[in-house]
């Protein structure tokens, strides 16, 4: 996190995202999607966001670009963050039993009396 020269809060983070389906080498591939958020948004992801935490963001689409060092055009893209939902429980470092975001849970096989 920094802050801009008024004074203004923001922070960068990726977000790796999992994709649904496996590649042709039956792995799972995963999307790392460049994050900007502001403001009180921002201190509170620098305070609670790390490494394996789960978080849900909902925003904008942001392309740029800029001229490299070398001389040639450089794009980036980004979402600039209107929210970011926290949904790792509070003390834990990553995915614990408990979270199922994602995961569909089979019915059970007996029969129901209804």
């Amino acid at each position: 996190m920094r802050y801009t020269p008024n004074g203004v809060a923001v922070a960068t983070f990726t977000l790796a995202v999992d994709r649904n389906r496996k590649n042709a080498q039956g792995e799972r591939e995963t999307d790392f999607i460049n994050i900007v958020v502001w403001q009180k948004q921002a201190e509170n992801c620098a305070n609670y966001l790390s490494k394996g935490k789960l978080a849900a963001v909902d925003g904008r689409l942001q392309i740029r670009s800029y001229d490299g060092q070398d001389g040639q055009k450089r794009w980036i893209t980004e979402v600039v963050a209107e929210t970011v939902r926290f949904l790792s429980p509070k003390d834990s470092g990553g995915m614990s039993s408990g979270d199922f975001i994602g995961t569909e849970i089979e019915p059970p096989d007996d029969d129901l009396p209804f």
